[in-house]
């Protein structure tokens, strides 16, 4: 796994690059219809079949490499350090910590090391933000019902 201090923005030059190779595989892939379609690489002439999947996934790396954010690749199954999830949550490590101690989050220890699943982690980031936005909607309608909004 790449350590999260690597990864850079991309350049504005790298961006104009991702964005016009964006377009240019974004509206080829409505027109793929085989699981394996082959690309050829035109400074080799090289033929490569490669899985469709992969192919959606770089065009989704390549529209965000456009607008300017860097960009990370971890296996699903990958275990990660306290620290690593930590900043993946926007986090300190001490309150990870104590998440991961009430039970909040999956983990296993490996001595005196806690590593995390990372699907796991992206489990709990997904449930956490499914309670933001109900509590939003809430205090939204308390709002409303209170007359803080004009209709």
């Amino acid at each position: 796994m790449n350590n999260i201090d690597e990864i850079k923005r991309p350049s504005k030059e790298e961006q104009r690059a991702a964005m016009k190779s964006y377009n240019a595989l974004a509206a080829t892939l409505d027109q793929i219809h085989s699981e394996y379609p082959e690309i050829e690489i035109e400074e080799t002439n090289e033929r490569i079949k490669i899985p469709l999947s992969a192919l959606r996934l770089l065009a989704k790396i390549l529209k965000e490499t456009s607008q300017g954010k860097p960009i990370s690749i971890v296996p699903v199954a990958t275990e990660i350090t306290t620290q690593a999830a930590a900043e993946m949550l926007g986090c300190s490590r001490p309150h990870l910590v104590k998440l991961l101690e009430k039970g909040e989050i999956n983990f296993t220890k490996i001595g005196k090391h806690r590593r995390i699943q990372y699907q796991d982690l992206i489990d709990y980031r997904k449930k956490m933000k499914a309670e933001q936005r109900k509590l939003l909607t809430e205090i939204m309608k308390a709002d409303e019902e209170t007359g803080l909004y004009d209709s």
